[in-house]
Order: C-alpha cells, then sequence, then structure tokens
C-alpha cells in the first residue's frame, strides 16, 4: 500500500463483515488521525485488484495534505465482479460472484454455447435470467415481483430486441422473415440479456451493501470517536455503494464531511426531491445530499461511454418492457430520465454547482452543497480514474488540502 495507516472494509454481499472493523478505524482516531478517507471500488472482481486500485489513488495524498491533517486511509472491498462492455461475458466472474447461482448459471452458459433454436429454450433461459435476478428487493423497477421488465416479457422478444439492438437493425428485423426462421442468431441478443441481468443484480446488491453494511459501520464508528471526520471516495458502482451508505446513518449522525462520486453509476436525479419528469416523486437518495456537512462532488466526463450508452440501455430495460429499444441515434441526452450522475453530473436539484476541473484545481470545491465537475480534461473512459488530479479534487471537497 502507497500510504499509511490503511485499513481495509471488508463486506459481504448482505454488508456483513467481520468483527471488530470498527474498532480498529476507531483505534485510528485515537493514534491522532483526524481525517478518514474512505474508497469504494465498482466491479471488480478481484479484492487484490481493488487494492492496487486504492494503492494507486492514494499515493499522491501524502503531498497534497496540509500541515496539522493527520489523513488515515480505508479501501471497501466487497464481492462485485468485472463485467462491463467486454464482447463475451466473463461467465466465471459470475460463478464466483454468486456461487449461490451456480448451476444456474451454468444452465445459462450451456444455453448460449448450444444456441438451440427452439422457443422453448428460449422461455427456459428466461426462467433462468429471472432466478438469477431473485425478484423483489430495492434497485428494481416496481414491475411483477420488482424484477425489471425486460425479465418479464416474452424472453424471445427480449432476445430479439437486444439482437437488433447489437446489430444495428430495427427490431422487427431481427426475426427474420418467418418467425420460426432463424431463431439460433437470438442467443447474441440472451448474452446481453445476461449481462443486464447480471448488473441489476450488482445494483441492487451495491446499495444494499452501502446502505446496510458501510452506513452502519461508520455510525459505529462515529459514536466511538465523534471527532474523526469521514470523507467518502467511489467509483462506478461503488458510487453508487458510498451515496447510499447515507441511508443507513441514522439522522442524528453526521461524520461524513464531503463525498466525492468518480464517475458514478447511478442516476443523476437521485438526489432531487422531486424528479423532473414525475414531480410526485422524489429520487432514490432525494436530499440525502443534506447528511453530508460538506460538499457532494459528482466527477462526470463524455467520454464515458459505458454510461453515456450502456447505463441508460441498461436504465430504460429495466423499466420499460414494452419498447426495450429506441431507435439507431438514442441516447441520454434525448430521454434525460435514464442518465448517470457519472456523464453529466448531478441534475434536479436547485442551486447545484457546475465546475470544470481547471476551476476546481485552481479555485477549489465549494464548500457545500451538491457540485458537479466536467473531468473530461483527464478522464478518457469509464475507468480512467487513476489521475492526480481527481485525488487534489477528493483533498480539496475534503478541506484538507495545502492553500
Amino acid at each position: 500500500m502507497s500510504v499509511d495507516p490503511y485499513r481495509e472494509i471488508v463486506l459481504d454481499k448482505d454488508g456483513d463483515g467481520p468483527a471488530g472493523q470498527a474498532a480498529e478505524l476507531v483505534a485510528l482516531a485515537r493514534r491522532g488521525v483526524t481525517d478518514l478517507v474512505v474508497f469504494a471500488h465498482g466491479w471488480n472482481n478481484s479484492p487484490s485488484g481493488a487494492t492496487l486500485l486504492y494503492a494507486d489513488f492514494f499515493a499522491p495524498f501524502p503531498g497534497l495534505l496540509a500541515p496539522g491533517v493527520e489523513a488515515g486511509y480505508a479501501g471497501v472491498v466487497w464481492p462485485s465482479m468485472m463485467f462491463a462492455d467486454e464482447p463475451v461475458p466473463d461467465f466465471r466472474a459470475l460463478v464466483t460472484t454468486l456461487p449461490e447461482k451456480e448451476r444456474t448459471i451454468v444452465r445459462l452458459t450451456e444455453l448460449l454455447a448450444l444456441a438451440p433454436p427452439e422457443e422453448a429454450a428460449f422461455a427456459e433461459f428466461g426462467a433462468l435470467l429471472r432466478e438469477l435476478a431473485d425478484g423483489g428487493g430495492e434497485g428494481f423497477a416496481p414491475a411483477a415481483g420488482g424484477l425489471p421488465e425486460f425479465l418479464v416479457a416474452d424472453p424471445l422478444e427480449t432476445c430479439a430486441l437486444f439482437t437488433a439492438a447489437l446489430e444495428g437493425a430495427a427490431p422487427g428485423a431481427a426475426f427474420g422473415e418467418g418467425f420460426g426462421d432463424g431463431l439460433g442468431r437470438l442467443w447474441k441478443g440472451g448474452r446481453e440479456a445476461l449481462r443486464q441481468a447480471a448488473y441489476h443484480v450488482m445494483k441492487r446488491r451495491a446499495g444494499h451493501v452501502g446502505e446496510r453494511g458501510l452506513g452502519p459501520l461508520l455510525a459505529e464508528v462515529a459514536r466511538a470517536a465523534p471527532g474523526l471526520r469521514v470523507h467518502l471516495v467511489g467509483h462506478s458502482m461503488g458510487a453508487r455503494l458510498v451515496a447510499y451508505a447515507l441511508r443507513g446513518l441514522p439522522g442524528a449522525l453526521r461524520p461524513v464531511r464531503s463525498m466525492t462520486l468518480l464517475q458514478g453509476a447511478f442516476s443523476h436525479y437521485a438526489f432531487a426531491a422531486r424528479l423532473p419528469h414525475d414531480p410526485g416523486r422524489p429520487g432514490a437518495l432525494g436530499d440525502m445530499q443534506l447528511r453530508v456537512r460538506g460538499p457532494v462532488v459528482a466527477c462526470h466526463s463524455r467520454h464515458d461511454a459505458a454510461l453515456g450508452v450502456m447505463y441508460p440501455l441498461a436504465s430504460r430495460v429495466a423499466g420499460d418492457s414494452a419498447s426495450l429499444l429506441e431507435p439507431p441515434g438514442w441516447s441520454a441526452a434525448r430521454d434525460p430520465r435514464w442518465g448517470a450522475i457519472g456523464w453529466d453530473g448531478v441534475q434536479g436539484v436547485p442551486g447545484a454547482a457546475r465546475r470544470t476541473l481547471a476551476t476546481v484545481l485552481r479555485d477549489g470545491v465549494p464548500a457545500s452543497g451538491c457540485v458537479s465537475v466536467d473531468v473530461a480534461d483527464a478522464v478518457r473512459s469509464h475507468g480512467d480514474v487513476r489521475r492526480p488530479e481527481l485525488a487534489r479534487v477528493v483533498v480539496s471537497a475534503a478541506r484538507i488540502g495545502r492553500r
């Protein structure tokens, strides 16, 4: 590890972890640590890969801190997986991450490999996808027991629509001239359906681990070490995890002094008290930013294709089974309901500040409220967060840097 003191916070899929983790963080405060920077990784199946990310990201911090600041560092290790935009999904990663679903995943993999051209095989595939996703639970659209709607639609139609999207064809063309012709080629869309189902499992898990695991852990630390200032950082799904940790904090406890979201893979309307397209409903984290004593910073980049293209698709198909895919040329910019906070920053929060990276590096981050920082000059892809400029953004948001 590039910094010291460093601790790892290990949380399982239910948000549980080994005993004594809070006590270790409290001990840091008693040793004189004034500020604790907590980083949560995104989709990463390897704990060692997560630790390497933390080592790289934290490396600039000692040279950026103001005199008198004693920083401690923690990395959250939670069961996620690399399953983003590779052409052939890594099904072994699915088994590692979801061992209780091994038999289901093995059969799904067999069907995708065999590509049987029978409607009954697609029906079985759809049932297995629903089993993989479980149904119910937070993070799923309110349809048929909580499942994303593309999982309760006709599986043959779903695979056809995904195939058409991948091939750039009109949805109806995916079936061929006769309904029964060429069904085997629709398994290309089946692979994408599996990716989307896995995405929603991870989306739900990240929120659950944050709310049921990290939030209560931080509350325990705050009760024992009320003077310790906590600064949360999250990348991709890890940004969702740390944001949902705010829901797991009792309202009277406010240990979080800043939160920085790096290419966050959750809705840009999450913190809105009222959704612009549905004023009767709040965002999933409506006004939760008020539980942070300092700023909530959303770093976003137009170069992040995963959030600009794949995230809106995943969000849309979770909530609209009547028309799963838009015509060619559709984008989040044309339908902002499905946009990601890591694509265009915080939306729907009155008074939220917007800054360029150059401005923040020169003048610092505003002291409070939601702040969107356009980091496109430094961040060229979804995983491109090992940047000293981003470390400087975190330090500025935390108010622990040199002036």
